[in-house]
């Protein structure tokens, strides 16, 4: 069978994603993967360096993407194949360029875990993320702000004579171009994906890359990988080194072996061939290699707590099974970004396939001879120098441009290009594909003057180069307000509100109002805080602001008077939110907090015994332990005050029902 590539579509019980966030996110990056407090004294020199280069401090200019709910409903999804007589892989262009199914047809079976259903949930840098497939994480720590976003996608000669599929987009958290080269050689029974990530600025840039595949968590699954020593990080936020598998007692290689999640990231010896695989109790299963400069790799597992299991069926149906993830990255660990020099590239193979090996040597007690077994079926199947040869044939085709275009990503990438007049061999981001929301910054590069005329500003953007073009520009409202975006994406606060300010009073009302407010609220102003988000919830109702604009406004309103001391105020605005709204779990749970802080502790209490949903909670996420608990203590403690006996009794009299159980420490 010769290789194609062919559209379909895939259809799933899916959760709509709803509108973006328009109120940009201003609020501090809360990065859960990093470690608690401590030095980098004991890492070794390049990975601290690494740990310490560029952290994300800003979603900026990224919205988010949170107003997702948990309804499912039949979704038919545009979808790719690329297949030949050994291989099918089914891949999803509009949600991240997810490759959501690999199947191996000389056995039938699926290497891959392909969530039955498409939920979204906070797992992403931004919002909405979904598990299962194989993802290309670029961008910062975590899952990547394209989770659930489309990519470019088109047909591209392979160097086998045959046919690529060619993902791309622009990365916007860095100011990046990425693409992903998927095809399968003829006869080959493994798919090969050719990365490479573009540096076109005139100064360094740090770049993170994980590959993240998840794999069907069943009993005896073992992950294997050419390693004696991992750096774990888990449920206290602490990285550190441990021996592979048995550091700590249980046999980490085997992801139903531990009760809490955790993080591995192996510590794999230079000059080590990189792999990583994932076989069932029969020897069975999925192997990643790749060349290189791909060096990290990592499993990741949930847990067998309640809590954990609590996770898995938060992300797809209860009873259809959980997943592990195993990963490859450009660092030791994902705790790093890894500078890119200005102008240039990083560009590596990956290579994804069946691997049958020995149950007895791979399940077996001795880990490195169940490592070399791996090893050895893996250079028969596909030995090392072929992924070396294959990726050199590559790298010229990486520039042949698109033969037919197969799917649309943003217009980010054309405004970018043109702002920078850029040529990306390869990765054409065609002029067709700017829409509304790029269509003033388009404006403002051609002619100096920024003129939106909506009633809610649309997205910033904060690279040095657009607000240095934002502070020549020609003045108005939206100008100044775009610019007190990048100022305070930049640090400077103080010019950023003198910017809303001026927005203010030269006409653009409540969302200059709320970017004061939550500038309040971060400089430690409270009550100016609430003072100003009261009265942005009063002219946008007055302005007949969007819902999604009405109900974010108000959620961060309500927020902010609580942490003002006026609860009332915030029942006031509460009450004020839409119906549809209000009886989301989001706003159910901002209710039990705003009962509880007007002394009505049963009744906050009832919120919660009736039951809801937090759609779009975070990962990691504590609040609703933590709202738990106070309510507790405070029915414990009537009209007395909070000791530790009380705190104690609390927890042993009120448990946290398993429904709200996501493991978060309380």
């Amino acid at each position: 069978m010769v290789t194609t590539i062919r559209r379909t579509v895939l259809t799933l019980p899916a959760a709509p994603l709803g509108p973006e966030n328009p109120l940009p996110p201003l609020g501090v990056f809360a990065d859960i993967h990093r470690p608690g407090p401590g030095g980098l004294e004991d890492f070794p020199a390049e990975m601290a360096r690494q740990m310490r280069y560029a952290p994300l401090r800003s979603l900026l200019p990224v919205r988010r993407r949170d107003d997702y709910s948990r309804v499912r409903v039949p979704t038919d999804l545009d979808a790719i194949v690329i297949e030949n007589d050994l291989l099918r892989a089914t891949v999803l262009p509009s949600l991240g360029g997810r490759v959501h199914s690999l199947e191996d047809k000389t056995s039938g079976r699926s290497l891959l875990y392909s969530n039955p259903v498409l939920q979204p949930a906070g797992f992403a840098l931004n919002g909405a993320w979904f598990s299962g497939g194989i993802e290309w994480n670029t961008g910062a720590t975590g899952h990547g702000p394209l989770s659930v976003a489309p990519l470019h996608a088109a047909r591209v000669p392979a160097p086998d004579g045959g046919e690529m599929l060619r993902l791309w987009e622009w990365e916007r958290l860095r100011d990046l171009p990425f693409q992903v080269d998927l095809w399968l050689p003829d006869g080959s029974a493994f798919l090969y994906a050719g990365v490479r990530v573009r540096n076109p600025h005139d100064r360094p840039a740090p770049v993170y890359w994980w590959s993240n595949t998840a794999v069907r968590e069943e009993p005896g699954l073992r992950v294997l990988v050419p390693a004696e020593s991992a750096w774990h990080f888990g449920y206290e936020r602490s990285l550190r080194r441990v021996a592979v598998p048995s550091g700590d007692g249980a046999d980490s290689s085997y992801p139903l072996a531990g009760d809490r999640h955790a993080d591995h990231f192996y510590d794999l010896p230079d000059g080590e061939r990189r792999w990583i695989a994932a076989l069932g109790q029969d020897g069975r299963g999925l192997v990643q290699t790749s060349t290189d400069l791909l060096r990290g790799r990592k499993l990741f597992v949930w847990g067998t707590s309640p809590a954990g299991r609590r996770q898995q069926e938060w992300l797809t149906e209860p009873g259809t099974g959980g997943y592990a993830e195993i990963q490859a990255g450009l660092a030791r660990t994902q705790l790093e970004h890894v500078p890119l020099e200005a102008g240039g590239e990083f560009a590596w193979l990956e290579a994804y396939g069946p691997l049958a090996a020995d149950p007895a040597r791979t399940h077996g007690a001795d880990w490195r001879a169940a490592r070399a077994e791996v090893a050895d079926r893996l250079g028969a199947a596909l030995p090392r120098a072929e992924v070396d040869a294959a990726f050199a044939a590559w790298r010229p085709y990486a520039d042949h441009e698109p033969k037919e275009l197969l799917a649309a990503g943003s217009g980010w990438g054309a405004l970018e290009a043109e702002r920078g007049g850029l040529e990306l061999p390869g990765t054409p981001f065609p002029a067709a594909t700017l829409g509304e929301e790029q269509r003033p910054w388009q404006e403002l590069l051609r002619t100096g003057a920024l003129t939106e005329r909506g009633p809610v500003p649309g997205p910033s953007l904060v690279s040095p180069r657009w607000r240095e073009l934002l502070e020549a520009a020609e003045p108005g409202p939206y100008t100044a307000y775009h610019l007190g975006v990048a100022q305070w994406h930049a640090g400077d606060r103080s010019q950023a509100a003198r910017s809303w300010e001026r927005a203010l009073r030269e006409g653009l009302t409540w969302p200059a109002l709320r970017c004061l407010a939550a500038a309040d609220r971060a400089g430690g102003h409270p009550e100016r805080a609430a003072d100003r988000y009261a009265a942005a919830v009063e002219e946008a109702r007055a302005a007949r602001a969007s819902r999604a604009a009405l109900a974010a406004l108000a959620h961060e309103a309500v927020t902010a008077l609580l942490a003002a001391g006026r609860p009332d105020a915030a029942a006031g605005v509460l009450a004020g939110v839409g119906a549809a709204d209000r009886a989301r779990g989001r706003f159910r749970l901002l209710g039990a907090r705003v009962l509880l802080a007007q002394g009505d502790a049963p009744a906050a209490r009832a919120v919660f015994d009736e039951g809801f949903e937090v759609d779009d909670l975070r990962e990691g996420e504590a609040s609703l332990a933590e709202v738990w608990w106070a309510i507790a203590e405070r029915l414990e403690a009537g009209d007395g005050p909070v000791t530790e006996a009380v705190r104690a009794r609390a927890r042993r009299l009120h448990p946290l029902p398993e429904r709200y159980d996501f493991g978060a420490r309380s």
